[in-house]
């Protein structure tokens, strides 16, 4: 049982928000919203509703009531049998981790970049009209096999294990007090800059335009429904792991709101900040368009210096941009370090041994996504799409227990703010079945040119999008799992 606990609510609401706005919505969901325009948006809004916030309703009130780590609570929750489930919800989260560190030190690589750029002797602008690939091959050099990388984010783990080991008040709530804000504040500057540029609001337009024909494509349901996991955090465990600090009254259904609602709010404010920006700097809005739908993952590595490059003071605006990126990333990253710290603490590691084991597996794992950015798409692809499989498991637990009996005694027993028992039950046996069926559109359609098998006829599990990648990488993670099921149980759950 953890007696650490967040001193406030508004301790448990940063945490929350710390958890949810980060590096996916500055540098994911622009990338995405760019691709689909208000298409996207229109669903990723449905998600929202419909899938992840009654999942983190239940991560929320399934943490608060056993506070223990994910293995631990889910095991509690589910039954011993069951127990794997909640190792695949950690390894996923984990899977995220690992190559999620790299984005972190590739924010703090672009902020040390700007910060040069105001005392450059040669500003930013000439240079780009000297060379007009000169962002792109900074980005490429950084991305790919740099060691300057790998070694901030290493330090960036150090960093964030130091703050964690302090305790949840010393540390992670500290922490946040100072970021979630100064994350608004910035976040809003941004768009004010963006907003003010000549084509700017055509930006604007074309993200919020629907266009009803991207609604036939398994790609932007999946995407849809995958980013507003990835963003708020549904179906991660984390919200799990933050709640076992919590208090034994505090809100579930008020606390999950704030979050949800916060972590939508930024993405919202990332977007209105970078596709205008795209319009802006085109030579025309068909240029825009056709860079924006590439769906390029150094959207905002390249366009944002390029933006800010072109606007008076923008070196020092630049600044501002990329510390917010990293103090996203960073603040985010922080609960993905505590949930693998938390699970290790239930099995009554010490302290010092526990850091140990945190700064290796991020080292050691976090690597390969560092020196390859094919690497790093393809654990993005898999783990990104595995939270449908983790939310799956999740709602799958909170069937068996009876979604009625479960929101009633563990959700609105200390809620304020309550809603409707027979919407959370239809989302919870609704979402099981749209679940299995996105998998399995996704898996009908193929995203290589070889899903499953190469030309030579062998197993094609070396290919970035490929489905045979992602069902051998979940696969290898559910069988050891199941092996470890008894195990798991005994050493996670305590009597």
């Amino acid at each position: 049982m953890s007696k650490d606990q967040f001193s406030s609510r508004w301790g448990i609401v940063l945490a929350s928000l710390g958890m949810a706005i980060g590096a996916g919505n500055l540098w994911r969901f622009p990338r995405l919203a760019g691709q689909y325009g208000g298409s996207f948006i229109l669903l990723w809004i449905l998600f929202l509703f419909i899938w992840s916030i009654p999942l983190l309703l239940s991560e929320f009130a399934i943490g608060k009531k056993y506070k223990s780590g994910v293995i631990g609570s889910f095991a509690q929750f589910i039954g011993q049998k069951y127990t794997w489930m909640g190792f695949f919800i950690t390894i996923c989260t984990l899977g995220i981790a690992f190559y999620y560190s790299i984005v972190t030190a590739w924010a703090f690589r672009y902020l040390t970049f700007s910060t040069t750029n105001i005392f450059a002797s040669v500003p930013l602008q000439e240079r780009l009209n000297g060379n007009p690939e000169y962002l792109n091959i900074f980005w490429s050099s950084i991305s790919n096999g740099d060691w300057t990388t790998v070694i901030v984010y290493i330090v960036v783990i150090f960093l964030g294990a130091f703050i964690l080991i302090r305790g949840v008040q010393n540390g992670l709530e500290k922490a946040n007090k100072l970021l979630i804000p100064s994350l608004f504040v910035l976040l809003i500057i941004i768009v004010f800059v963006s907003l003010n540029m000549e084509g700017g609001i055509r930006g604007l337009e074309y993200m919020f335009a629907v266009d009803f024909n991207h609604f036939s494509n398994s790609t932007i349901w999946i995407e849809a429904l995958s980013q507003s996991a990835w963003s708020t955090g549904a179906g991660w465990g984390l919200l799990m792991t933050i709640s076992a600090f919590s208090r034994d009254n505090e809100d579930v259904t008020l606390n999950t709101f704030i979050g949800a609602f916060g972590n939508n709010t930024a993405s919202l404010l990332a977007g209105m900040a970078i596709l205008p920006a795209v319009f802006a700097l085109s030579a025309s809005d068909a240029d825009a368009i056709s860079y924006l739908q590439t769906g390029n993952q150094a959207l905002t590595f390249t366009i944002i210096p390029m933006l800010f490059a072109n606007v008076p003071g923008g070196a020092f605006l630049s600044v501002i941009f990329f510390l917010a990126l990293f103090v996203a990333a960073f603040s985010s990253l922080l609960p993905m370090i505590e949930l693998f710290m938390k699970n290790i603490a239930d099995l009554n590691v010490p302290r010092r041994t526990t850091l140990i084991i945190v700064l290796i597996c991020f080292i050691l794992f976090g690597f390969p996504s560092a020196m390859s950015l094919n690497f790093f798409t393809n654990q993005d692809w898999v783990w990104g799409v595995g939270l449908i499989l983790s939310g799956l498991f999740i709602l799958i637990a909170v069937a068996k227990n009876g979604p009625v009996a479960f929101k009633k005694e563990s959700i609105d027993v200390s809620s304020d703010m309550r809603f409707s028992s027979r919407f959370f039950k239809l989302a919870i046996f609704g979402n099981i079945a749209m679940a299995v069926f996105l998998i399995y559109w996704w898996m009908s359609q193929g995203f290589s040119t070889n899903p499953w098998f190469d030309e030579n006829g062998n197993w094609n599990v070396i290919d970035v999008y490929s489905n045979a990648s992602i069902v051998t990488q979940w696969g290898l993670v559910i069988v050891l799992g199941i092996l470890l099921n008894k195990y798991l149980y005994k050493n996670f759950v305590k009597p």
